[in-house]
This record gives C-alpha cells, sequence and structure tokens, in this order.
C-alpha cells in the first residue's frame, strides 16, 4: 500500500517546541507567530500560511536580546 495518499502538499508549521509567548512582543520566542497565527495555523491556507513565513524573519528583531540569564548573573556576582 502507498503512502501517497496520506501525503499532504502544504507549509509545515515553524514550530520548534521552544514555545513561549514574549510579554512586549506579543510574538512566540520561537517561531516568530503571533497568538493568534498559532491558533488558527492549521486553517489557514496555503498563500497565507507562506505569507506569515516570509515574515518571520524580520520578526526576530522585535524580541530584545537576552542579556545573559543565569550565566551572565554568576559571572557579575564574581567581579
Amino acid at each position: 500500500m502507498s503512502d501517497e495518499i496520506w501525503t499532504r502538499d502544504e507549509i509545515e508549521s515553524p514550530c520548534n517546541k521552544i514555545c513561549m509567548i514574549h510579554q512586549d512582543a506579543k510574538i512566540c520566542v520561537g517561531c516568530y507567530r503571533t497568538g493568534d497565527e498559532i491558533m488558527i495555523w492549521s486553517k489557514l491556507s496555503p498563500e497565507a500560511r507562506s505569507a506569515i513565513m516570509d515574515d518571520l524573519p524580520s520578526r526576530a528583531s522585535s524580541i530584545p536580546a537576552r542579556r545573559g540569564g543565569r550565566a551572565a548573573r554568576l559571572k557579575r556576582r564574581d567581579i
């Protein structure tokens, strides 16, 4: 039996399982989609998904860079 009937010709989700909505930017820090885009992803047309995928790289800059987390705090304490 062929798996062709189970093959779907659609854009996969950009989710990389780092799921957390940034408090200020209101986008996921892992995939850069908005909460609304995440919720409706499976219902979007291929064209709508493609438009979102094209826009995702430009959203990365809207999330402020982390300041180093725990490692940076420990380093400052040693100074």
